[in-house]
């Protein structure tokens, strides 16, 4: 593991001893399900990047320590959270990284981003309004599921096509022998109506 991660493991131990950010505590498992998860998104993912829900970094951190040339923006909605990434970002010594504490249907720069990123925040009909709008048309949004996602992939294809985008990869990779990861690479080929994402939890609670 590289001495970064070594870093970055250090200070998520200390962290979570009192915030609780993450299940995952051993080494081995950060390294596996915290670091080989988020690497596995990086072929597609480009240019000005929006990570939603970043929760102890990942994939944030992995993308801008393994493309530093990425001007990436870190949001979350829990405080905790962000005071972490702004702790984290600075004890890395990591540039050209904006921590933002903010709901996502609350967050500015809508159409803006060329690639927007999305671990463990949603289902898909959710996490599809929550991504693309931010998405520059030709960018693509990049969703880290779980390998039983499919129906709920299926499900999304309608909401999916009203907010602009079309499914353009759904990969399949394992990260163990017991643990298995999705991605899926929704290609933004239209324009986002102006309406979305809906204010006041609608995306979550009455999903497209």
């Amino acid at each position: 593991m590289k001495k970064i991660y070594e870093k970055l493991y250090d200070l998520l131990t200390e962290w979570n001893a009192k915030f609780n950010l993450t299940a995952i505590k051993s080494r081995e498992d950060f390294e596996v399900k915290h670091i080989k998860d988020s690497m596995l998104g990086l072929p597609f993912i480009s240019g000005r990047t929006l990570d939603i829900g970043s929760g102890a970094g990942f994939p944030g951190l992995v993308i801008k320590i393994e493309k530093p040339e990425t001007e990436i923006t870190l949001v979350d909605s829990v405080r905790k959270k962000t005071e972490y990434l702004k702790a984290a970002v600075a004890a890395l010594g990591l540039t050209g990284v904006t921590v933002v504490h903010s709901r996502i249907e609350d967050l500015p720069g809508k159409g803006t981003y060329d690639t927007v990123t999305a671990r463990a925040v949603a289902p898909m009909r959710t996490l599809a309004e929550y991504c693309l709008p931010f998405v520059k048309t030709g960018g693509a949004a990049v969703a880290y599921k779980s390998e039983n996602a499919e129906d709920e992939i299926k499900e999304a294809e309608r909401a999916i096509a009203v907010l602009g985008g079309r499914i353009e990869r759904n990969e399949l990779s394992e990260l163990d022998r017991d643990t298995r990861r999705r991605i899926v690479v929704i290609r933004k080929i239209k324009e986002t109506p102006a309406v979305y994402p809906r204010k006041g939890n609608k995306p979550r609670l009455f999903p497209l």
